[in-house]
């Protein structure tokens, strides 16, 4: 394969700059700028050169051999200085020994096809590089070390053994095998259809942290929402003015709680109007408010609310907030009362909010799905095994379960994943 090179380290002027390079080249590259190659795995000091002898570059330089590297190839570290004169020299020298520049995620998608990690695995790797909090952290590097390939890993073994007795009843139909042999069959089928259903249905805890949890704040016009997102998020998101119906799109603000990315969204006060931009900004807010995981509703507690304002879709969390209570002390029925204007009751909603998203995006028991494409596969391998259950002929039940290992494979990597390795890769950042 190619040699490819690319800088792994953040973009931007830097005290240190680390370029990663990989691939069959490897080798001779190293032998070419640094003239003396370094013992493997041992940090060495080298003079980095171009290929006419120009020093480039003094820097830290690590050797690993293929195929004990990250990507299973001959790979190469150099820790340069960071300024941009420096990384774009030694770019064109690898240019100019036969390197290049690698395609964002290509690294990790060698490491992939050369075995050294399950697709699984590949995309934790991805969001181990864009967890913004200490909870998506610690999910990613749960994945990463294989907490959900085990798991995925166990069904298929499984899958496997049963598979096995079903060629053995086609093999050799002529075999009196006991009645307990086919019923323990369907019992292990229905328990792994059983267990897989149960990961189905975790309520997306894995993929709301790994994507963030969304909560629209809604209520009628002047009730304090834009006064209330600029509490919540410590700045200035909304402008707060008193005339009804400033608010017309849908402003978000980005902010963490119980260690969950949360996005705020403060939307426009539901009400019928005459204007067009206004009813424009209460259609949107309609949308993104059904969409959210939650809803915060504003009321404000020093008049009186008759009209129902929002209808939330079923299942939906509504947490009801009574603001201006400065003004008027809040009535029974809020959940919380607050004045976003003077911080009165702010801390007690935001312990609120992240007692909430962490209960949105907790997995106490086994690792999580973390995406869309992992449910829906499994989701196929519970169809197939649904299907098992009830299939008239051992020919039959074989293919099913065929289809439903052939499904959970799918999501490890481990068969017909050529069609979407190119939407997983190109998530990432160029260098990993």
């Amino acid at each position: 394969m190619d040699t490819i090179f690319a800088v792994a380290s953040g973009a931007g002027r830097a005290a240190v700059a680390v370029m990663r390079i990989s691939g069959e080249g490897c080798g001779a590259v190293l032998d070419a700028l640094c003239r003396q190659r370094p013992p493997p795995r041992v940090a060495s000091v080298r003079s980095l050169r171009s290929t006419e002898g120009v020093v480039l570059d003094r820097a830290l330089v690590l050797w690993f051999p293929g195929p004990h590297s990250y990507t299973g190839e001959d790979c190469l570290e150099l820790h340069m200085h960071g300024g941009r004169a420096v990384l774009n020299a030694v770019a064109d020298g690898l240019v100019a020994l036969g390197a290049r520049p690698a395609e964002p995620g290509e690294f990790t998608r060698r490491a992939f096809l050369n075995g050294r990690m399950d697709l699984v695995e590949a995309e934790a790797v991805a969001d181990l590089v864009e967890a913004e909090t200490a909870a998506q952290r610690v999910q990613a590097l749960r994945q990463m070390e294989g907490a959900l390939g085990g798991r995925l890993a166990g069904w298929s073994d499984r899958l496997v053994r049963l598979l096995a007795q079903q060629e053995a009843l086609i093999d050799f139909p002529e075999e009196d095998l006991p009645p307990s042999v086919e019923a323990a069959a369907l019992a292990e089928i229905v328990a792994l259809a059983g267990e897989m259903g149960s990961a189905i249905d975790d309520g997306r805890c894995g993929e709301r942290l790994r994507e963030g949890l969304v909560f629209a704040i809604a209520g009628a016009p002047n009730v304090g929402k834009s006064t209330l997102i600029n509490a919540l998020a410590e700045r200035e998101v909304a402008i707060v003015a008193p005339t009804p119906g400033t608010t017309r799109d849908v402003l978000e603000a980005r902010i963490e709680l119980g260690g969950v990315p949360v996005t705020l969204l403060d939307t426009a006060g539901i009400r019928d109007s005459a204007d067009a931009i206004e009813r424009e900004g209460v259609r949107r807010a309609r949308a993104r408010v059904a969409e959210a995981d939650a809803v915060v509703l504003v009321t404000d507690a020093s008049r009186p609310c008759t009209a129902r304002v929002l209808d939330a879709r079923p299942g939906q969390i509504v947490i009801e907030v009574a603001n201006k209570i400065d003004i008027v002390p809040a009535s029974p029925r809020a959940t919380i009362g607050v004045s976003a204007l003077h911080g009165n009751g702010i801390d007690r909603l935001l312990q609120t909010l992240a007692d909430l998203a962490r209960d949105l995006t907790l997995s106490a028991g086994p690792p999580p799905l973390t995406r869309a494409r992992h449910r829906a596969a499994l989701t196929e391998a519970v169809e197939r095994l649904n299907a098992a259950q009830c299939a008239p002929l051992p020919e039959l039940r074989g293919e099913d379960l065929r289809l439903a290992l052939r499904a959970i494979g799918r999501i490890t990597g481990s068969v017909g994943v050529e069609d979407i390795l190119d939407s997983v890769f190109r998530q990432f950042c160029i260098g990993k």
